[in-house]
């Protein structure tokens, strides 16, 4: 049939298209991504139209997978994920956070117009009852109205939820359309980069505590690159495309980014090679006193501006204690459209993990950004009526990339899925009621306990379970400790064995588990 053959002809051509990507550069490549996104559109529809004729043979055939794009987790990877949360969220509420929640999805007009050129991986919904809704993008955009419609001036808030984005995914790469954003962000007015420096002492103390490997956060200002675009002769309604382009530099060379600049965006060749000069800058508050003395630069208001802020930054982080993981990096470019002053980026240094990856793909782990964010000061006036403005600053964390090389670091090691504290078990048969007895009794007591959902389990089998499970004690119940009104606790580590009074049980547990 004519829709078998397209959409099997489209596929051909998605392949073909990726490897003259992969053959020609980073460049095409990023050319390409939003012709394969289309062709991509189109073979679902085929499908879908495929699925309603019945198939070739008048049978649906029914693909059991998951959406491209997204995954399913095991009770060992959510395990690592809950453990990354758990440091991520202490660290939140450390600095004095409380939290939020919005909905999975906004109106489309709150989302549009917020992200620039990526505004075209927003997901859009069917129109539903008269509103036109999309899958939100980020948690920032969302904050931003939740400020502007309950009139929130002043708060300190963290916010852990799903965002959604219509990319081409990469999985080994920490890369998905469904996955975890951990946001953290201050909005109120404030003195200048007191809370940007807590921002960023932040990052530091969730990826020295997660042991990710050594690690760099890239800081510039939004200001600053406005001024040197326009220092180096960028028309001023070029900024945000140049912005955008300039934001590939930690994924394409200073050739194929020039070449876009210049042969796709209409830029000089003249202001690109000036662009160049400076992208290519890197330092601490010494690079910030050199730049204010620029011939260039320093005759820029808006420049000299993020400069000087920049200067004043280095000297908080210092009193934080993290300069020696921070550098003021002009290349930085971030492309959002809603920064407006400083911004910066948490990269992992090393070049990836080896081995096999996630999903049997060749290739090793190199998950780049880990962590980002900036200053946003006119994103809430944008939704405010009479456009008050909130200054607000924020990070985000890609929890998925950061998933990823735990998984990695993780996959040898055996990891437990549960925290099963104590298991019930009994020594002989026709104890099930005592057994179901006990365990109630530690319920109570708020110890996590179970037992096996045998009546006549063997001895052996549940000491087994202990061991598989990685349950430190066993609650063993048989005749003659009845009669003696104990409880037999063993220790599956050590195999000790020592009696206790029913009583006493529930306070040697804790004990044990506490300690341990």
């Amino acid at each position: 049939m004519a829709h078998r053959t397209d959409y099997a002809a489209l596929l051909e051509l998605r392949e073909l298209m990726f490897y003259y990507g992969r053959r020609n550069g980073m460049a095409a490549h990023a050319v390409l991504r939003d012709c394969v996104l289309q062709i991509d559109e189109e073979v679902a529809k085929l499908l879908e139209l495929k699925a309603k004729l019945g198939g070739d043979d008048g049978k649906h055939q029914f693909v059991l997978k998951t959406a491209k794009g997204t995954r399913d987790y095991n009770p060992k990877q959510m395990a690592i994920r809950e453990k990354v949360f758990n440091t991520v969220v202490a660290c939140f509420k450390r600095h004095g956070a409380e939290t939020i929640d919005t909905p999975v999805f906004e109106l489309k007009e709150t989302l549009t117009g917020k992200y620039g050129e990526d505004s075209k991986l927003i997901y859009d919904l069917k129109d539903q009852g008269g509103e036109l809704l999309s899958l939100r993008y980020d948690l920032t955009v969302p904050f931003a109205r939740y400020l502007a419609m309950n009139k929130i001036t002043n708060i300190k808030r963290y916010h852990i939820a799903k965002v959604y984005r219509r990319d081409n995914p990469s999985m080994t790469r920490g890369r998905y359309r469904e996955f975890y954003q951990c946001d953290f962000d201050i909005a109120g007015q404030y003195d200048a980069m007191i809370p940007d420096a807590e921002c960023l002492k932040i990052v530091h103390e969730i990826l020295s505590e997660l042991e990710l490997g050594d690690f760099r956060i890239k800081v510039n200002d939004r200001r600053i690159l406005d001024g040197m675009f326009a220092a180096c002769g960028v028309p001023d309604d070029k900024f945000r495309t140049i912005c955008s382009t300039v934001d590939k530099l930690d994924k394409m060379s200073w050739e194929d980014v020039k070449n876009e600049m210049v042969n796709e965006k209409g830029l000089s060749e003249q202001a690109a090679d000036l662009i160049g000069e400076f992208v290519s800058m890197q330092g601490g508050r010494d690079l910030a006193e050199r730049l204010l003395q620029n011939p260039r630069l320093s005759q820029n208001k808006l420049a000299c501006s993020g400069l000087s802020d920049v200067k004043l930054l280095f000297s908080y982080l210092e009193l934080f204690q993290v300069t020696d993981k921070v550098v003021f990096d002009l290349s930085l470019a971030r492309g959002l459209d809603y920064y407006t002053g400083l911004i910066y980026e948490a990269v992992l240094t090393q070049a990836g993990l080896s081995g096999d990856t996630l999903n049997g793909a060749e290739d090793s782990v190199s998950v780049g950004s880990v962590a980002g964010g900036g200053r946003y000061d006119g994103l809430v006036g944008m939704f405010d009526p009479k456009g008050r403005k909130v200054p607000c600053v924020g990070v985000s964390f890609g929890i998925e990339r950061i998933f990823t090389i735990m998984e990695q670091k993780s996959s040898a090691d055996k990891v437990r899925t549960t925290e099963v504290q104590v298991l019930v078990a009994s020594a002989q048969k026709n104890l099930l009621e005592e057994r179901l007895k006990l365990v109630t009794d530690l319920w109570k007591a708020g110890i996590k306990a179970e037992v096996m959902y045998k009546k006549n389990p063997k001895l052996l089998s549940q000491l087994q379970h202990c061991e598989e499970s990685g349950i430190p004690l066993v609650a063993i119940l048989g005749e003659q400790e009845l009669k003696d009104g104990v409880v037999k606790l063993r220790v599956v580590a050590t195999r000790e064995e020592v009696d206790f009074s029913r009583a006493d049980l529930i306070r040697e547990i804790r004990r044990r588990t506490s300690e341990a």
